[in-house]
């Protein structure tokens, strides 16, 4: 009883099969998340740096890319898909919309490195023009795959990305929004990526993320990833915010508490390949809200798995991970 009161009492999540060793820590006990922390990831991605076409397809067999935004974005990043999807594209016509659905989310990322995370005013000519190219390949490829594969998601959550980078417009992007969430009403990627586009960096008023955020995990039952978007709608509010102390309320650490409590602490939840992503979202947050005992469980549960985003939003990201898991 009183293991249960402290937080002691929970049950154990049964061991992974498929989870990837930690092959090394830092001395801080942290490390960084590779291929979502699974074996089976693992072995697309080394299929996927090799340019094996037929592996790619092998390794593809347990996941469902047209719902599963963590593997297929661990293709988008890769570097050098770009020099063979293009093959499969035309060559392999069973699989082409998987294909196309790799190449269009691969030539998003790519035409991001070209334009890189610098302020619009020093991004140079050349770089926009290699930045809206690529952009506009994506496009037409997330489309037809989309087309050919009615039901799925990611092309959609893509697709938002690509018209916020080629400032289509509110009226277009809306409509994917829609698009994609008739696919998946609770999709947790569509409503984070529509929480970027809500933000007054890109045209949307003060407060409206945080609402949309509230208003969509109200509708989510009992474990769902769903509330990371509570997590993430604060993290942006920080991002916009003059100041860096805003977060830390009792009515911020109440709200961010009781998302954990019914997402990813809740005994519903599954953990899928990936879940460090949902765990290190509430960490940040948490953490900027100088929170003191949810932190806790969350940092115990990643042991020192650490993911890029969101803390990519901090200086010294892994410097601000490390402390506050320490700490924690």
């Amino acid at each position: 009883m009183l293991g249960k009161l402290f937080g002691r009492g929970e049950e154990r999540p049964e061991a992974d099969p498929y989870a990837l060793p930690v092959s090394r820590r830092q001395k801080n006990g942290m490390y960084t998340l590779r291929a979502l922390g699974d074996v089976r990831v693992l072995a697309l991605v080394e299929a996927a740096g090799a340019g094996d076409w037929e592996a790619v397809k092998a390794a593809l067999v347990p996941f469902d890319l047209g719902r599963d935004h963590h593997v297929l974005g661990e293709l988008a990043d890769l570097d050098g898909v770009q020099d063979w999807i293009g093959r499969a594209v035309e060559e392999d016509k069973e699989h082409r919309a998987t294909a196309l659905l790799i190449s269009g989310a691969r030539h998003i990322s790519w035409g991001w490195e070209a334009r890189t995370a610098d302020r619009a005013v020093n991004v140079s000519q050349e770089q926009w023009r290699v930045f809206h190219e690529r952009l506009h390949i994506a496009e037409e490829q997330l489309f037809e795959a989309a087309e050919s594969q009615p039901d799925w998601v990611t092309p959609w959550r893509r697709l938002l990305t690509s018209g916020r980078g080629m400032s289509l417009g509110h009226a277009i992007n809306e409509t994917r929004l829609h698009a994609a969430l008739r696919r998946a009403p609770l999709d947790l990627e569509t409503h984070v990526e529509w929480l970027s586009q809500m933000q007054p960096r890109w045209g949307g008023e003060p407060g409206q993320a945080l609402a949309f955020a509230r208003d969509a995990f109200a509708r989510a039952p009992q474990g769902h990833r769903l509330g990371c978007v509570i997590a993430m709608a604060h993290i942006e509010d920080w991002v916009e915010s003059d100041d860096g102390d805003c977060l830390e309320t009792p009515e911020i650490r109440d709200e961010l508490r009781d998302a954990a409590d019914r997402s990813i602490l809740h005994p519903a939840y599954v953990r899928r390949p990936g879940w460090q992503h949902d765990f290190n979202t509430f960490a940040m947050a948490l953490s900027l809200a100088e929170e003191r005992h949810t932190i806790r469980r969350v940092f115990k549960a990643l042991d020192g798995a650490y993911t890029g985003w969101p803390w990519s939003f901090l200086a010294d990201p892994e410097k601000r991970f490390a402390r506050h898991h320490r700490h924690a």
